[in-house]
């Protein structure tokens, strides 16, 4: 039978306490009820509030299911040896809910049930009365021992029916039953020396329970007085821990009879615990009672000694009283503190009022000796707060910095308030958890970086750090380039950076002549949540290197050689030039000075070597100076390490005057500018005659009209636009011989006033004997008004030819291949350009003079998208493909001749 007892109790939050009863002897698994049902719980929320018994209140002999909160019997209990004697037998088991901290105490009452029968300390007792003994005589008897309580507990004696004795059950002050044998009838040892009986314990169970000894009253001669002690019961008062041998109390028991019969010896009742006989001990001689061995107020507050005195008389009978000693509690016991629940660690942004702990206080004392003061030592951000009974919770009590303190030791000290008074320490350690609460700071707010120029791309250059207070992931720095653009470009193109150790990097070589320096900022991110982050600026600066020599300026010369004119009359000092250079470099490597290194030997002229003036020494002596021109080699040097050098050639031509030099250098120019006029008119003329020529063939071909009528039509109709399947049809139907007169200019339809031109064509040998009777044709994707063009090309060369003339004879070598520098490898390199204009590559100043051969070549790029070489090789001759690119260049170049009237 299951008894529910609820009591509810709201104390901070805690419910405090439930009540069931068990009885004894039941079986494993045994229902004894459900805490959480019993008490109004959210069924669903115990695993999520971590429903729990605390460790400390656990007992071998109950269980709770953690998920239905259901309390069975985990192991037989035994009721008699739980708790010996006691009335009230309970187990105490204390549960407790988390988010929010619920505590309650659950109490079992462990109902006793009849198990045990009565039973006597030994199964014969003998009994000794003088037959001197008058009816009414009382005499104790040994008492049975029944370990069950209340109702089950022993209730009364019995014995066999018979005409002496009858049995006076009396009941003690702890309500413990003893038998008195009574005598009602005098006896006579003569007529019967011993008298048996069956002397029976009864119990009050349903049904009852008995226990039997043999009762043998042996039949004595008198003696007739008997001990008498001064009072029936002495009470006293016993500190406990009293040391062994202390005075408990003197008993005093007298006798009248005389000798024998008259002396006493004291001795303990028969029927006294063993633990008494175990704590305290009597003198048989003198009565004393002492203490034996250490009494405990916590074990028990009062103890009951039942004594007996007996003469040594024959047929002695004993006299009874009874001790009571009462134990004082002495402050022996110091608090005990149990934790039933620890907080591993807490964050460091936990709320004030945060439970770190729950821990309960005991002291074993009484009273005074058991009050409890309980505080936390020393200066921490934590507090106890009272929750239930003797428990308290430990909680934050205030705001918590990692970085400041990463774990704190919590003391907890209970004392009590005895004399003296004694206390109890106990500590906990609480770890500080990080959170994200510390952005990366910079060791520098700005980086100045220093890179010589010419650095190898890839190269360290420097190395930023971040420091992070935090921890673990909150700590993880990355580093990172933000974004911004330097010269027009991304700032990533120039330097990159280690995420990991921030380590910079130049991803180009940099030239302090193009980019001094640059500012950009780098970012520092740790890997927590969220996420922090701080910005520092890098200025990176180029430090100028001496990698350029200085380079002259002026004066400037044909082919690098300046002529300088120098009078016979000069006098010394006369500045004859001024050497101008420069250099890109900075500072030092800068800095130029200037120095005849050759053609000075006869000391003719000096060099200022800061200004670069070269100027006579002295004067010109016909003797010294028979010579008519000085050539100087003039060296600029930088003051750079290792320094660096220039040369520059000057020509001093001695003259009689200034002016006459003048004049000469007029003729001069004069008859090299008219040479190289002819030569560019030569070359163009020739190169526009030999497309001209080419584009005749083909029309020639492709088109059975009269000559003039057909060239005419093929420049104004489409069918130069499929001029190779013209040329390619009609070569199958004619095969002429191209004559001189074959070639006709034909004026376009866009030119105002007829201009016809013959151009003499002498046919070369090489050319007739590789190339006879093949068809020629240039094959292009240009329109018939661009072809139009070529045709009409000879006639747009005009005066403005030689106005330019000196311009156009730095244009071209006047060679059949083109060099870098003039317009030939200019258009060569520009003419990648797939599907331009024929004349995209040139000059309005090309298109009126013809002076180059990119300027009415067209360009084109191979299907493979490679360069050519120049523009024979956009050249198609059918048949002959298999004629290297050299070969076929100087077929071309030696099949024309071109002559030029001497009236253009």
């Amino acid at each position: 039978m299951i008894v529910l007892f609820l009591l509810l109790c709201i104390a901070d939050g805690v419910v405090s306490q439930i009540r069931y009863s068990v009885p004894e002897e039941a079986g494993h698994g045994t229902f004894v009820g459900n805490i959480a049902e019993d008490l109004g719980l959210d069924m669903t929320k115990i695993a999520s509030r971590r429903f729990q018994v605390v460790p400390s209140s656990r007992t071998p002999y109950l269980e709770v299911n953690m998920e239905n909160g259901i309390l069975f019997i985990n192991e037989k209990i035994d009721r008699e040896q739980i708790c010996k004697q006691s009335a009230s037998c309970l187990l105490h088991l204390e549960v407790f809910l988390e988010n929010p901290l619920e505590l309650f105490r659950v109490e079992i009452e462990v109902v006793d049930i009849n198990d045990n029968p009565p039973s006597f300390p030994e199964t014969d007792i003998t009994v000794e009365i003088s037959e001197s003994a008058v009816p009414g005589t009382r005499f104790p008897l040994e008492s049975a021992f029944d370990p069950d309580v209340g109702s089950n507990a022993l209730r009364t004696y019995d014995i066999t029916t018979n005409n002496y004795f009858y049995l006076d059950v009396q009941t003690q002050t702890d309500g413990n039953k003893f038998a008195e044998l009574v005598l009602e009838k005098s006896l006579d040892r003569e007529q019967q020396a011993s008298h048996r009986y069956v002397l029976t314990a009864v119990d009050g169970g349903q049904p009852p329970r008995t226990g039997t000894a043999l009762l043998v009253v042996k039949v004595l001669d008198s003696n007739d007085n008997v001990p008498v002690f001064d009072q029936p019961v002495y009470s006293v008062s016993l500190q406990e821990n009293t040391p062994a041998g202390t005075l408990v109390i003197q008993l005093n028991a007298t006798d009248l009879d005389e000798g024998q019969n008259g002396e006493i010896v004291y001795s303990f009742s028969n029927h006294i615990s063993s633990r008494v006989k175990d704590l305290f001990a009597i003198d048989a001689r003198t009565g004393r009672i002492e203490v034996r061995s250490e009494v405990d107020f916590e074990e028990s507050s009062l103890y009951q000694i039942f004594v007996q005195a007996k003469d040594l008389g024959p047929n002695a009978v004993a006299a009874h009283c009874k001790v009571l000693v009462k134990i004082m509690d002495v402050n022996d016991n110091a608090p005990d503190i149990t934790f039933s629940t620890v907080t591993e660690s807490v964050s460091e942004r936990a709320a004030s009022g945060t439970v770190i702990a729950l821990l309960s206080v005991t002291d074993k004392d009484a009273e005074e000796n058991g009050k409890i003061h309980v505080e936390i030592l020393g200066d921490v951000p934590f507090k106890l707060k009272p929750s239930f009974r003797n428990y308290f919770t430990i909680v934050t009590d205030g705001p918590l910095n990692r970085e400041n303190a990463d774990s704190y030791s919590v003391t907890v000290v209970a004392r009590d308030t005895g004399t003296p008074s004694l206390a109890t320490s106990k500590s906990i350690k609480v770890q500080v958890s990080d959170e994200n609460d510390n952005a990366p700071t910079f060791t520098q707010p700005i980086y100045d970086v220093y890179v010589t120029e010419n650095n190898v791309p890839g190269a360290y250059i420097h190395a930023v750090t971040a420091l992070d207070p935090d921890v673990g992931q909150n700590a993880l720095i990355s580093y990172s380039i933000m974004e911004c653009d330097i010269q027009g470009m991304s700032v990533k193109t120039y330097v990159s950076i280690n995420e990991e150790t921030g380590y910079l990097y130049a991803l180009r070589s940099f030239d302090y002549e193009q980019l001094k320096d640059f500012t950009f900022m780098v970012q520092a991110k740790d890997a927590g949540s969220p996420e922090l982050f701080s910005n520092a600026t890098v200025k990176v600066i180029i430090v100028d290197q001496n990698d350029n020599p200085p380079s002259v300026i002026a004066p400037l010369g044909k082919n690098g050689t300046a002529r300088e004119p120098l009078p016979r009359s000069a006098e010394p000092g006369y500045l004859v030039t001024r050497i101008i250079a420069m250099d890109a470099d900075d500072g030092e490597n800068a800095r130029l000075s200037y120095s005849i290194q050759r053609g000075n030997e006869n000391g003719m002229f000096r060099m200022d070597w800061r200004t670069g003036e070269l100027r006579t020494a002295r004067r010109v002596s016909t003797k010294r100076d028979p010579n008519q021109m000085y050539d100087l080699l003039i060296e600029v040097r930088d003051h750079g390490q290792p320094p660096l050098s220039s040369t520059a050639s000057v020509f001093v031509v001695l003259v009689d005057s200034v002016v006459e030099d003048h004049r000469e250098r007029g003729t001069a120019k004069s008859k090299e500018t008219s040479l190289d006029l002819t030569l560019i008119l030569i070359i163009a003329l020739g190169s526009v005659s030999f497309i001209f020529l080419l584009a005749m063939i083909v029309l020639a071909v492709r088109c059975q009209k009269d000559k003039k009528l057909n060239i005419y039509t093929c420049l104004t109709s489409d069918c130069c636009l499929g001029c190779a399947t013209c040329c390619s049809r009609h070569a199958r139907a004619r095969k002429k011989k191209l004559s001189k007169s074959d070639i006709m200019l034909v004026q376009s339809a866009n030119v105002t006033g007829a201009v016809t031109a013959q151009v003499p064509v002498e046919e070369s040998g090489s050319f007739s004997s590789h190339h006879q009777n093949q068809n020629y044709c240039y094959q292009t994707k240009h329109q018939r008004a661009e072809l139009s063009y070529l045709v009409d090309r000879p006639r747009r060369v005009n005066s403005s030819a030689f106005q330019e003339a000196d311009l156009v004879s730095s244009k071209d070598s006047g060679h059949g291949d083109s060099e870098q520098g003039d317009s030939d490898h200019d258009a060569t390199n520009r003419g990648h350009s797939a599907g331009t204009d024929l004349f995209s590559n040139c000059t309005e100043e090309c298109k009126a003079l013809g002076h180059s051969d990119r300027c009415w070549m067209p360009s084109f790029v191979p299907s493979d998208g490679r360069q050519a070489a120049d523009y024979r090789s956009n050249l198609h001759v059918p048949g002959m493909d298999s004629v290297p690119d050299t070969e076929r260049g100087k077929g071309f170049a030696s099949s024309f001749r071109v002559d030029i009237p001497e009236t253009v």
